[in-house]
């Protein structure tokens, strides 16, 4: 399964997951967009929140953009 995710780096909000209408989310970490910080928080947040180890979350594109694919392995 391939989920699309926008990252929101550095916010103050917090650690936070977005539904959005389309099936993407929307993550806000407070992590910083450094040495790939925010990278690891999103696939934290993301294993969250599917409910699967965040081993088989992968990064498929996007290491330094704030829109990316991830795909979860079963």
């Amino acid at each position: 399964m391939r989920i699309t995710v926008y990252l929101k780096p550095g916010s103050k909000r917090g650690d936070m997951v977005v539904e959005n209408t389309d099936g993407s989310l929307t993550i806000f970490t407070k992590e910083p967009a450094i040495d790939g910080r925010a990278n690891t928080a999103a696939i934290r947040l993301v294993a969250a929140h599917v409910r699967v180890a965040k081993t088989r979350v992968v990064l498929l594109h996007g290491r330094t953009a704030r829109r990316k694919v991830f795909e979860i392995n079963d």
